[in-house]
């Protein structure tokens, strides 16, 4: 395994190289595209994004937790959770490039 980070710079890189935008442009399309999953995950929506996967926001209820190092009880607020779930074009992808 490589260990490398795609970045964001390192998208709009691309977008720049394989489509022929400006870079400014490259840079503000992938800013843009970010910027719409990011409000409609706020909004409590769905992303689904063909053959790559889905993006979804779940509720989680308070609950009991224990702090592992003193063993005290603590209550867990309940909160909002990003969860990512790989569609199977994805899955199938990664494991023959192994």
């Amino acid at each position: 395994m490589s260990g490398q980070t795609i970045t964001r710079a390192d998208l709009s890189e691309a977008v720049y190289q394989q489509v022929g935008l400006s870079r400014n442009e490259s840079a503000a399309l992938v800013e843009t595209v970010l910027d719409e999953i990011c409000d409609a995950l706020a909004q409590g929506d769905s992303v689904k994004i063909s053959s790559f996967g889905s993006f979804a926001v779940r509720q989680k209820g308070q609950r009991i937790g224990r702090n592992p190092k003193t063993g005290e009880e603590v209550p867990i607020l309940p909160r909002r959770v990003l969860v990512f779930r790989a569609s199977h074009v994805l899955r199938e992808f990664i494991n023959k490039r192994q």
